[in-house]
Formats: structure tokens, C-alpha cells, sequence
């Protein structure tokens, strides 16, 4: 029933309209986006075509013998359009095995997209993969969401640190300084977690250059100096905290906290929701529980991102 082909880079027009009028995809599934690191994965996203039309895309890389929604991602999964149905999506995932068999897979790592994402409901993989491919739960990584529409008051200790950054006279803009907030970022993850961000300074200003309304920078200053920075990723539901990071001094005086609340209760605050991101330690399931407590104190409450494993 259906073609199944992988991706090529003469696709990559094919490839981006799907994604722009798709029901659960953003500009992560952009292939502008997901080729930055083309050299760290071995691309292995596929196509899938019904009577000719392109029906759905899976971003995904190989490693060894394993097909894997793409590691460079932060989510993943089958991406839709709203002329998807569950009978032919557990057709298609019945098809998928059968192909992963014929080219050499033993197994299947799948990120879902989160339900927060979704621009109408878009499940359908959800339940083809638990009907067709027995998948097991393997990670469940703990994310933290606020829903604009029912929003929580900010904890006594966010909003005290408010009012410091208001009564030190902070300010805060958009920026271009990519590289002084960078130094602030890779200055307290050295010192704090001996890592480095995911992303170099030079991917961030490339990706950046090529999605500069969904790559945002804000920055809290005093003075010349940037006391602390947000770089936000903006889709058509959901606004994401992807990295945020302050100064000695600027945790001092709520350089994060008066950032959030000019994206979330001003700039951005139409938007359905505001994600802050996951909090898990390193590449495990264990919480980092301050980070939560933080998160919490502006409001946010838990959604899971999860990942299932299976043999086709």
C-alpha cells in the first residue's frame, strides 16, 4: 500500500512543505534545521507515499542496526498532515517493520512529538505503534509546561526576585549577542556540571541566521553587561525555553526571573503554551530537582517526554 522511501536531499523542498502544513511538525523537522549536524548522525528519515501523494515523514538516523527517531532532535515521531487516519497509520507502521526487517533493523528507539505541539489531535502514531510493534516504554524525561489559559501565581521566592531585578534597574532586549551570552552559558555549565551546551555558539548563530523569528535571544543587562540571557524557540503553539543561564551577580539580583516574565506574561503570552524545557540529570531519569523547584516557582506543571522501543 504504501511507498516508503528514504530521504535524499533532492527531497528537501518535498520534504518542507509537508512539514509547514503538517499537524504536529516545526521548524525542528525543518530540513534546514535537522541538517546542522548532518555530520554527527547517519541520516535515515523516510518518506511515505500513498497512490502517489506524500502521506507522512519520519525524521530518524541509523546507528549500527537500530533505527532511531533523530537523536539530534529533541522530539521526534511520525509526522502528520489532518488527512491522516488511525487505520492507515496502523497499516503504515506495519509496512515500516516490515521494511526495517528487509534492510537489516533489529530494533526501534521512537521519540514522540508532545501532545503540546500538536496543532489538532495527533495520537494516531501512539496508538499504531502499542497495536502493530508491541512497544515498550524505555525513557520518560520530565518536562515543564505552563498553560496560558490557566496560569498558576508565580512562587513567593520568583516573584521576590522580580521585584530585586526591578528595583536594581535591570533591562531587558532582544539581542543579537550570541557570543556574550554564550560566555555566560559555557562559563556556568563548566563550572556547575563540567558539560558544555548541545549546541556550539557558531550552530546557534547559523540556525539563528536561517530561522531568526523562531530563534530568539533575550538578554537582561545592567549597564553594558548581560547579566543573564534566554534563548527561546518559537513554534506555532508553543514557546520553548531551550537554553537559559545568569551571572554570579545576576542570580543575585533575578536577571533570569524578570526575562521570563517579560516572554511569558507579555511578548509571548498569547501563545497557548510556555515549555521550560526538560530537567533531567545528564542522559537518565533522574530529575534534578532544584532545577523542577525553579520551574515550578514560575508556575509550570509536568508533561512527559517519552520514548518507546521495539523490534520490527
Amino acid at each position: 500500500m504504501f511507498d516508503i522511501v528514504r530521504y535524499t536531499s533532492n527531497k528537501a523542498d518535498e520534504w518542507n512543505a509537508f512539514v509547514a502544513q503538517s499537524k504536529n511538525g516545526t521548524f525542528l523537522f525543518d530540513r534546514h534545521y535537522m541538517d546542522y549536524h548532518s555530520d554527527r548522525f547517519e541520516d535515515y528519515s523516510l518518506m511515505f507515499y500513498l497512490r502517489g501523494r506524500l502521506y507522512a515523514l519520519l525524521p530518524a538516523n541509523k546507528k549500527e542496526d537500530r533505527l532511531q527517531s533523530h537523536m539530534g532532535l529533541t522530539y521526534g515521531g511520525l509526522v502528520m498532515d489532518a488527512k491522516t487516519t488511525a487505520a492507515l497509520t496502523v497499516s503504515l507502521f506495519n509496512e515500516l517493520n516490515d521494511y526495517l526487517r528487509q534492510h537489516g533493523f533489529s530494533k526501534v528507539l521512537y521519540k514522540c512529538v508532545p501532545w503540546i505541539y500538536h496543532q489538532m489531535a495527533s495520537e494516531e502514531d501512539l496508538y499504531a505503534m502499542s497495536r502493530t510493534c508491541n512497544a515498550r516504554l524505555v525513557s520518560r524525561d520530565l518536562g515543564t509546561v505552563i498553560i496560558q489559559r490557566n496560569t498558576i501565581r508565580w512562587e513567593r521566592v520568583r516573584r521576590r526576585a522580580l521585584k530585586r531585578a526591578e528595583e536594581a534597574g535591570l533591562v531587558v532586549e532582544k539581542s543579537e549577542d550570541y557570543a556574550g551570552f554564550w560566555h555566560v552559558l559555557e562559563n556556568n555549565l563548566e563550572t556547575k556540571y563540567g558539560s558544555k551546551p548541545v549546541h556550539t555558539l557558531q550552530e546557534m548563530e547559523l540556525l539563528h541566521s536561517r530561522f531568526p523569528d523562531n530563534i530568539v535571544l533575550y538578554v537582561s543587562k545592567k549597564g553594558d553587561e548581560i547579566l543573564a540571557g534566554i534563548v527561546i524557540y518559537v513554534s506555532s503553539q508553543v514557546v520553548r525555553a531551550q537554553y537559559s543561564s545568569a551571572t554570579p551577580l545576576g542570580k543575585q539580583l533575578g536577571a533570569i526571573d524578570v526575562i521570563y516574565d517579560r516572554i511569558i506574561n507579555h511578548d509571548y503570552s498569547g501563545f497557548p503554551y510556555f515549555e521550560f524545557g526538560t530537567s533531567a540529570v545528564g542522559h537518565t531519569n533522574v530529575i534534578n530537582e532544584s532545577l523542577v523547584f525553579q520551574k515550578e516557582g514560575f508556575g509550570g506543571r509536568c508533561i512527559c517526554f517519552d520514548q518507546y522501543e521495539w523490534e520490527p
